[in-house]
């Protein structure tokens, strides 16, 4: 095979298929597109590694294949890269999406070839996802599934104090018996679900020792350490403070042009809003229950700060301590305590 050959793939993945386009590059002369539609199953993969096969694709550095995030149905795809040491990059939709421009009309197959020209245009600064870390994905699970539960159990709780203020209903407490029953169930199963989380941790080294790192960093706990580890995937990546701190909606940007625009600077509403909230109980916390964090803010607010504003602030200092315990792996030394 030419030196000189790369190999673009770009797959639109659903849940019962994918469209794989691929785009060879001999010599910085580009061939024309090949486009096939693929099983997303076991059965499907085996087919499209032939396809790569048959058209001599080379599973090294010349070799990029760019899909978006679409949750659980591409980990699929994402394993089989992982085991043929196959470079992928996973991207953000919304990401990708712009960067086509205006764009009239779209299918998958059309969504697979656009992604293939994405792959050939951004290549250079594109990074290659990580292989997949099977335990890791049932962390991710296992949170997830505790999200949801206790998005339910609190709705069922918010139910049922509104129908005890109407109580106007005659089966009322037939309503309330058969709901109670159901809390009681979703607590126990939150409170099994947190209990696998925590053996995983415990018996996975690279997971327990970044967990470790995280609770030395004040008003961190449990729940937002083992969060911050799903959504970094244990932080391989060596993510920046400040990646985490935008990924995560605490970073204010500016928004200003000539003279006639100036305004505030705010965040963006595109963040993670689950690690949001939790780096907001995080901050509540640490006004609390720590000297430094509360002095901090009272120095802010009497300077006329408003406190959101504030609160925020001490949300991105937690996100850049916290990145800064895990790049440097030592626990988290709190030198205002030594001051004071």
């Amino acid at each position: 095979m030419n030196k000189t050959t790369q190999f673009f793939i770009g797959v639109d993945v659903s849940k019962p298929y994918f469209d794989a386009t691929l785009l060879s590059v001999i010599n910085h002369v580009k061939q024309d597109m090949i486009t096939e539609r693929f099983d997303n199953n076991n059965v499907g993969l085996k087919s499209f590694a032939k396809w790569l096969k048959i058209h001599q694709v080379t599973f090294d550095e010349n070799t990029l294949l760019v899909i978006e995030n679409t949750g659980i149905y591409h980990r699929a795809l994402w394993l089989f890269c992982s085991k043929h040491n196959l470079a992928i990059h996973i991207g953000n939709a919304m990401h990708i999406k712009n960067s086509f421009g205006i764009a009239r009309g779209k299918n998958d197959k059309i969504d697979s070839q656009r992604l293939c020209n994405y792959a050939r245009k951004e290549w250079e600064d594109l990074k290659a996802v990580p292989a997949l870390n099977p335990v890791l994905m049932q962390l991710k699970d296992l949170m997830s599934a505790r999200t949801k539960l206790l998005s339910q159990l609190n709705s069922t709780q918010t139910y049922i104090k509104e129908l005890k203020d109407v109580r106007i209903n005659a089966i009322q407490k037939t309503i309330e018996t058969a709901h109670q029953k159901a809390i009681e169930g979703m607590r126990a199963s939150i409170k099994h679900l947190e209990q696998e989380i925590k053996k995983i941790i415990i018996q996975n080294k690279d997971l327990k020792t970044n967990y470790d790192l995280l609770i030395t960093v004040p008003s961190i706990g449990h729940l937002t350490a083992v969060y911050m580890i799903c959504c970094t995937n244990n932080f391989v990546s060596k993510i920046s403070g400040k990646q985490l701190a935008c990924y995560a909606g605490v970073v204010p940007f500016c928004n200003e042009s000539g003279i006639s625009v100036k305004r505030k600077n705010k965040v963006h509403h595109m963040a993670n809003k689950d690690l949001k909230k939790m780096l907001h109980l995080c901050a509540l916390t640490a006004i609390q229950h720590y000297p430094e964090f509360r002095q901090y803010y009272e120095r802010k607010k009497a300077e006329g700060k408003h406190s959101m504003s504030v609160l925020n602030a001490i949300r991105n200092k937690i996100v850049l301590r916290a990145v800064a315990v895990i790049n440097n792996q030592k626990p988290y030394v709190d030198n205002f305590k030594i001051v004071a």
